[in-house]
Parts: C-alpha cells; structure tokens; sequence
C-alpha cells in the first residue's frame, strides 16, 4: 500500500465495492470487535464438551471458507468502512495496532479456546481457537480484493506503470 496515491486508496470499482483505504478498515473493525467478543466469551464458564466436538468439525470450513473470494459475504453494517480514519497513516497505524494485539494474544494465550464460543453470522457458532484462525484468513481475504481493486481498469493510473 505504500506508494499509493490519496486517488488510489479511495478508488472505489463500484459504488458497492470498497476501496483499498475501505478494506483496511473492515479489517479493524472486524478484528477489534472479534478480539472483544473473544474477551467477554473467555471470561464465562467452559461450554460443555459435546458442544466442542460438533463446533470443531468446522475447522475446515473456516480453512477454505474465509479466504475464498468465491461467493460475496457482505458482512453487518457496524463493520462496513465509514472512514473512521480519513489519514491514511493514521488508518494504517491502526491496522498494526489492532494486528500486534491479534498476535500477542495468540502467542501468549493460555486460554482454552476451544471451550469458548459466539456465533459467527454465516458460519455459526465458532470456537476461540477458530476465531483466532478466522482473524488472519479474514484478512488474506480482504488483501485480494484490494489487489482486485488495483488490478480493476479504472483504478487510477493503471497502465501507467502505478499502482497496478
């Protein structure tokens, strides 16, 4: 993203379609409210283990479903980028911010993950462990549509030699 001009980064494909300043927002938003709902859902009593064996049959769905741009998920609104942060370096600032706590959390966690759960709005409920996987493959998913909307033919300065 470094490089990218003010035209770039607010480049939008489609009134519909997010741009690449759009896409990092969605991915703090999402992250920063799956790492408070993960939390709150650490802090309640274990669920029981029959709920684990059903709940951890989906790991390979999280594994193929999430990063796959195959099907168009339009997620709540609460977490539809807004520009929450109008500078770029600010929002990126944020991006690594909300990252580093993501992966201190993952390294350092002693939690029983796969004991904890909440509900994901097309998946169900999913484990900690699985949200944790969700948070990384969310955002492989969100860094190929910002190459799409790069690699769009009206994306600003295309053929140029910029930003494609």
């Amino acid at each position: 993203m470094d490089g990218l001009s003010e035209e770039q980064r607010t480049f939008q494909p489609a009134e519909d379609r997010w741009s690449v300043a759009g896409c990092v927002e969605h991915i703090i938003l999402v992250e920063d409210f799956v790492f408070q709902t993960m939390q709150k859902s650490l802090q309640a009593p274990p669920e029981p283990d029959t709920k684990q064996s059903e709940v951890r049959r989906k790991d390979p769905i999280v594994l193929e479903k999430v990063p796959a741009r195959t099907t168009r998920v339009i997620g709540p609104e609460m977490v539809h980028p807004k520009n929450r942060w109008p500078d770029f370096e600010e929002l990126l600032r944020q991006f690594e911010a909300t990252r580093q706590r993501s992966v201190a959390f993952a390294t350092e966690t002693e939690a029983d993950l796969r004991s904890h759960f909440f509900k994901h709005p097309f998946l169900g409920d999913l484990d900690c462990y699985q949200w944790l996987l969700f948070l990384g493959l969310h955002c492989e998913r969100h860094v190929r549509q910002l190459e799409e909307v790069k690699a769009d033919s009206g994306f600003p300065g295309k053929g140029l030699g910029a930003g494609g």
